[in-house]
């Protein structure tokens, strides 16, 4: 009754040329490699000292997505591998016709006190650069050392930084500002090299600014013709001579040295808005949280409801840079959102030292080595 059809569509041709092997290959490379960088690993570098001497120039490390969840993609339309411009002809690497809302899978867990921490970079308001045009899974990837996370109060000390009113010293590796005093020798490059100090200069004969870890001070003065290592820190009082710090406002004359209190927003929380805290919030409040926010004769109106107080959306949190002296951070431009937080970073595979010589460029001693919080 039915004849025996030959349905060719459904039956193979014949084996794949070399050419189809090779593009059917590449397009699961990609789409495998885009899902494992998305949502389980990622690899990033490590291009400026700021968390100097925990991890260094030139650093190859692995970030985990999986430790406080993934961020499902925001910007979904974007080309693989490329995050922000595509090369050589420098165009924007994804469309922002198609946006998603922030989601965050189940992650291992919450961020802690002290992790290290891949980020996208909130953008500075007092310097307006791109990273606050672009979408926020597309801003610039930042690493910095967690300090403070939703719900903590921050404030740091003549240098020293405390949470919730508790001492947190910096780590054996983090570093300060210092200046060395010799009896008239100059320091021998090779003995600056040996030590690995490569942050600093001479400002007068026999005078030296140097950023530098303990186990550096220590060694330092052990030397026969240094007369003195000063800890050099901005008084209470005087506001940054180089850079205007977050708030950027006159009621708050801090510096990297002396600055806060200010409370880490928490998700659910509520505080009393005052003329006093406002030039803190309004960013979480308005770019953050999407909100629109007047002050009229000195009252508050949150999308044209005139209130007192604000509850947060989501949670911030404090990042810093173990090289206090040398490292744009939060001090500089506020709280970064839970939105934009990527991943935890764990360890590092590859380690470059541009300035080595031939045979010492590769730090092998770091290579595979885990970060410790």
């Amino acid at each position: 009754m039915f004849k025996n059809i030959n349905w060719k569509f459904w039956q193979s041709t014949g084996r794949k040329s070399k050419t189809r092997e090779w593009i059917d290959a590449l397009i699961f490379a990609v789409i495998a490699a885009t899902i494992i960088r998305t949502f389980f690993i990622e690899a990033f570098t490590i291009p400026t000292p700021s968390m100097e001497k925990e991890l260094l120039v030139g650093d190859f490390l692995f970030v985990s997505k999986i430790s406080y969840g993934a961020r499902t993609p925001m910007t979904p339309l974007s080309f693989p591998f490329v995050h922000q411009e595509m090369p050589i002809i420098k165009t924007k690497s994804y469309i922002e016709s198609v946006k998603l809302p922030y989601y965050r899978l189940p992650g291992f867990s919450d961020i802690k006190n002290n992790d290290i921490v891949v980020f996208n970079y909130p953008g500075n308001i007092f310097y307006p650069d791109d990273d606050l045009k672009r979408p926020i899974d597309k801003k610039t990837h930042y690493i910095k050392r967690c300090v403070g996370i939703p719900g903590d109060s921050v404030k740091i000390v003549d240098g020293l930084l405390y949470v919730n009113n508790k001492a947190v010293p910096l780590t054996d590796k983090g570093q300060f500002t210092y200046n060395v005093i010799t009896d008239g020798t100059t320091f021998n490059p090779q003995l600056l090299e040996d030590l690995k100090i490569r942050e600093g200069a001479m400002l007068a004969p026999g005078i030296y600014e140097f950023l530098l870890t303990k186990e550096k001070v220590d060694a330092l003065k052990k030397l026969p013709y240094v007369k003195a290592v000063e800890s050099k820190f901005q008084p209470v009082g005087t506001p940054s001579p180089y850079q205007r710090l977050f708030p950027y406002d006159e009621k708050h004359l801090w510096n990297v040295d002396n600055y806060g209190a200010l409370y880490l927003p928490k998700e659910g929380a509520t505080i009393t808005l005052t003329q006093d805290n406002i030039s803190i919030y309004q960013r979480c409040i308005v770019e953050f949280e999407g909100n629109k926010l007047d002050i009229r004769d000195g009252k508050f109106f949150i999308n044209d409801k005139e209130t007192t107080t604000y509850t947060f959306k989501q949670g911030y949190y404090w990042m810093m840079g173990d090289n206090r002296h040398n490292s744009a951070d939060s001090r500089f431009w506020g709280f970064v959102p839970e939105d934009h937080i990527v991943g935890k970073a764990v360890f590092i595979w590859m380690s470059w030292d541009s300035e080595g010589s031939f045979f010492s460029k590769i730090r092998w001693k770091r290579l595979f080595s885990l970060i410790h919080d």
